[in-house]
Order: C-alpha cells, then sequence, then structure tokens
C-alpha cells in the first residue's frame, strides 16, 4: 500500500475560470454549445467498473480493500471497440463512484488504480482507445464519497477542493471530455457541492462538455422535492435543483412522448434536454456480476432507443466489463446487434420510429382496477407515458382504441407491466409476464379481425411487424389467457417508412 499523498493546496478557481461563465447558460429557447453536441451524440455506452464489479454488489461503502481490484485479462480497447462496433457515439465511463475508489493514479487518495494489483490508468487507456476509434470520451463521477475523510469535514469547502483537485486531473490529462455526469448528491444540500464552481471548472476546459446532476429537477423550487420525468410535460413549471446544469438527468427514469425543455432558476428560463440512462441486461445490474445475466430482448431495446432518443433527448446504454476486465461476448453481440437493427452509422442522424397515430386517442376497457380512488383506465395506454398503466379488475379483458381510419399503420409495440421478484442484491429484480395468450384485432368492414394472435407471454415489449399496411377506426386488444390481472403500460400504433 502506498503512503497517503499530501494534499495540494486548494486551486484558486474564482480569478481564472471567471471568465466566460453566464456565456453558456443564458435564459433562452435554444440548445447552448453543449447541448448542440450532446443532441448530435445522442447514444453513449455507459460503462460500469471498479471495486463493486469484484465484489458482486452494486454499491459498497468505501471499505472494500484495494486488493480485491485484479482483473485477470484487463482489456479497455475491447470495450470501446465493441462501442465502435455497436454504434455508440460516445463511452461515459465511470471515474470513481459511491465507494470512492478511483480508475486513475490520482494524487489525492491511494484509493485507486495506482494502489491496486493491476495499476493500469483505466481513465487513460479509454480516452486513449477512445481516440484511436473515433469516439467521444465522456465521465461519470460521484459527488458522495464514503472513503474519502475529507467527505466528513464541517465545511463543505474542503471536500469540494478535494473534488476540484481531482476533476482538474481528470479535465487537463486524459484529452477532451464531452461530458461530466455527477451522482449522489442526495447526501448532502444542493447548496453545499459547489456545483457553481465544478461547472465553472469543466468549461475552462471545454465550454461544449455537458455538465449535470442526477435527480437534476425539483418540483418548488428550493424545498427538494424531485420531479418525476414523466411529469415533465409542462414549460417553466419545474425548477433546477442543482444549478448551473446543461441536461436533465434522473437515473433511470423516463420521459414522456410530451417532454417539455424549458426549466425555470431565480425567474428565468434555461433550455434543458433529458438524457436516458438503461441496462442492457434484464436484470437492471449497472456493474457486471459474476453469474451471466440475460440481456433484454431486441425488440425492447430498439423500442427504447426510439423513445429515449425521441425530441432531441439521448440515451446511454450500460454494457458493463466483467471480473476479467473484458465484456462478454454475448452482451457485446446484443449491442453490435442493436446497432445493426438500427442502421447506426458514424455522421449519420439517429432513427427514429414513425409516426404514433395511437397517442392521445380515447380508449375503452373492459374492466377498470381502482384504488384510494385512482381509476387506472384505458387511456392511460396512449398518453405517451411509461410510467402510468391500465390495470384490470379482471383476468381475461380488453381494450378498445379508437383509431383516424384515414391513417395507415404497419407495427404495434406493447409495453406490459409484469410482476417482479427482487433479487439479493437489492437492486436486481426478474420481471415475471402476466399476459399469456391474447389477440390483436381491426375492425373491417363491421367486424372484427384479428391480425395477430399471441400464444406465448408477451415479456416486457412485444413489437409486431405487419407485412401490409392496415386502416381502422378501431383497434382491439384482447388479452384471452392470463395468471393475473393484466396490466398495459403504453401501446402503440406506429406507421413506419419503407426502407429505401
Amino acid at each position: 500500500m502506498r503512503l497517503k499523498k499530501f494534499y495540494l493546496l486548494p486551486i484558486f478557481f474564482a480569478a481564472i475560470l471567471g471568465r466566460c461563465f453566464g456565456q453558456l447558460q443564458l435564459p433562452s429557447n435554444k440548445p447552448n454549445l453543449a447541448q448542440q453536441a450532446m443532441i448530435k451524440r445522442g447514444y453513449g455506452m455507459f460503462m460500469h467498473f471498479g471495486l463493486n464489479t469484484f465484489a458482486d454488489v452494486e454499491w459498497s461503502d468505501g471499505t472494500i480493500p484495494v486488493e480485491k481490484f485484479n482483473p485477470t485479462h484487463l482489456d479497455p480497447e475491447q470495450w470501446v471497440r465493441t462501442a465502435k462496433e455497436a454504434g455508440f457515439r460516445y463511452v461515459l465511463l465511470i471515474t470513481k463512484h459511491h465507494d470512492g475508489f478511483c480508475l486513475w493514479d490520482s494524487k489525492y487518495t491511494t484509493y485507486d488504480v495506482g494502489s491496486a494489483p493491476v495499476k493500469t490508468d483505466i481513465v487513460k487507456a479509454v480516452s486513449d482507445a477512445c481516440k484511436k476509434y473515433g469516439i467521444r470520451f465522456a465521465i461519470y463521477y460521484s459527488l458522495w464519497d464514503r472513503h474519502e475523510p475529507s467527505y466528513r469535514n464541517n465545511d463543505p469547502q474542503v471536500y469540494i477542493n478535494y473534488m476540484l483537485n481531482q476533476l482538474t486531473e481528470l479535465f487537463s490529462n486524459y484529452g477532451e471530455i464531452c461530458e461530466l455526469w455527477l451522482d449522489g448528491g442526495w447526501d448532502r444540500k444542493p447548496k453545499d457541492w459547489g456545483i457553481d464552481q465544478i461547472y465553472k471548472l469543466v468549461k475552462k476546459y471545454n465550454p461544449a462538455c455537458a455538465v449535470s446532476v442526477n435527480h437534476t429537477i425539483e418540483t418548488t423550487e428550493g424545498k427538494r422535492n424531485y420531479t418525476q420525468p414523466s411529469l415533465m410535460t409542462e414549460d417553466n413549471k419545474y425548477f433546477f435543483q442543482y444549478f448551473p446544469a446543461d441536461f436533465r438527468l434522473w437515473d433511470p427514469k423516463m420521459i414522456t412522448r410530451f417532454d417539455k425543455k424549458q426549466y425555470l432558476h431565480d425567474g428565468k428560463s434555461y433550455y434543458m434536454p433529458f438524457e436516458h440512462t438503461l441496462c442492457i441486461s434484464k436484470r437492471w445490474n449497472w456493474f457486471q456480476k459474476s453469474v451471466q445475466l440475460p440481456t433484454r430482448d431486441l425488440d425492447e431495446l430498439e423500442e427504447l432507443f426510439y423513445w429515449c432518443t425521441y425530441n432531441n433527448n439521448s440515451l446511454v446504454l450500460n454494457v458493463p466489463p466483467d471480473q476479467t476486465g473484458r465484456i462478454r461476448e454475448y452482451e457485446a453481440l446484443t449491442a453490435i446487434e442493436l446497432g445493426k437493427r438500427l442502421g447506426l452509422a458514424p455522421n449519420k442522424p439517429l432513427p427514429q420510429n414513425g409516426e404514433f397515430i395511437s397517442s392521445l386517442k380515447p380508449v375503452v376497457a373492459t374492466s377498470v382496477f381502482e384504488e384510494k380512488g385512482k381509476r387506472h383506465e384505458g387511456n392511460l395506454v396512449t398518453d405517451g407515458s411509461l410510467d402510468s398503466r391500465w390495470i384490470s379488475v379482471d383476468t381475461l379483458a380488453s381494450l378498445d382504441i379508437e383509431l383516424d381510419s384515414s391513417k395507415a399503420f404497419n407495427k404495434i409495440s406493447i409495453f406490459e407491466y409484469q410482476d417482479t421478484k427482487e433479487l439479493p442484491d437489492g437492486f436486481s429484480q426478474i420481471r415475471i409476464p402476466r399476459i399469456q395468450e391474447y389477440s390483436v384485432d381491426i375492425m373491417l368492414e363491421g367486424s372484427w379481425k384479428t391480425i395477430y394472435l399471441g400464444a406465448e407471454p408477451m415479456g416486457d415489449c412485444k413489437v409486431i411487424r405487419l407485412p401490409k399496411r392496415y386502416r381502422t377506426s378501431r383497434l382491439r386488444f384482447n388479452v384471452k389467457k392470463a395468471t393475473a390481472p393484466p396490466s398495459i403500460y403504453e401501446i402503440n400504433v406506429i406507421d413506419m417508412p419503407d426502407k429505401k
């Protein structure tokens, strides 16, 4: 174990960072420089790797010995090569999680790779690989630090200086960084994190670097009551919890199709896109586990990609390396196959879903569950939100969706609510479908015609691609067999353009 390195004198940021601040966050209805670059990127690969990987946990408290960090075949270039082959535009690397362990040899701590059996500077290795493969480099850095002694100092500025010193290392030694993703802000009051100082530091090195903190927005200014992204459907209604910031975060929540972009701070309005975070794993694990876990189905990944990148928002998909220090081949192949299915290519606009002809259309349900005075109506399957859902009282039930018969469609995507079984890590879960058999029927010439019959469990997301276009005034989703009262988040009736 190395001896603890001495702290450098606090950096006097005010004098050297004052220039340009305020120019990038003026109240505006248009994206600033960092947001423009972020919107253009759109799709990144999240990579969680650290001591947690070797302890089979999602979070740890800063007491795991650094000797545990011992990948046997560490290959950061394979991570970035996978990202390139899968069509990702940037890589977002966890440089320090809540445990405080750093993936670079920091001058300000011995809880880092420099003290581990494998001393590779992973931040440098990933940054160098990004340059080699033409991918942008982004970093995640946890505000919360459960190992660093200065974090417990009564004066918040002492730990803020620690963070500023470490971020100076990251931004001055590893090339251009396009995004800083901050996390863990719930452990202190927003004013005690020095977000304004961090923002100024970042913009000194790269004005086009997008900066944000998880749980960015609150419902009431100064009250720290987080706002669900699915409620963000009105401009200038909600407020910054952390200011300044370039985009909104609430990991792993999702916005609606009617997401709005204007948010308030001290009476001024600011444009703010949203960045989504999803796991490629069905189990929602961020750090890879020692057991092999299944990936999400490609249909679900494709529909979530379209959902998350719609309306100038972005998505980072977590594809974590395992204890060997490599991304597992089957997970890499899933990411690559998704990219091929989407037709992703450098300098090509991100693909979009087709026209949603069912958005906000009236729905009649044969059965509706009510709890605490709230009815989970059928209309919730066309409201553009993956947080709200129709719930039936009866095991067998149906939904009748009114459509514009002048508009054609050739695809239907259905997101089913599923029962969940929590796993021992307190984070991961197994989802169990309720709907076992179902049909999709349309009204043609005065009678119902079945265009799809599902004889297997639906799963997280069922995508029905039709070989021709249909027009109808009504579409019916009919549950024929279920293990419990069915529940649906969304039914999207879509017209996909023909491939050229």
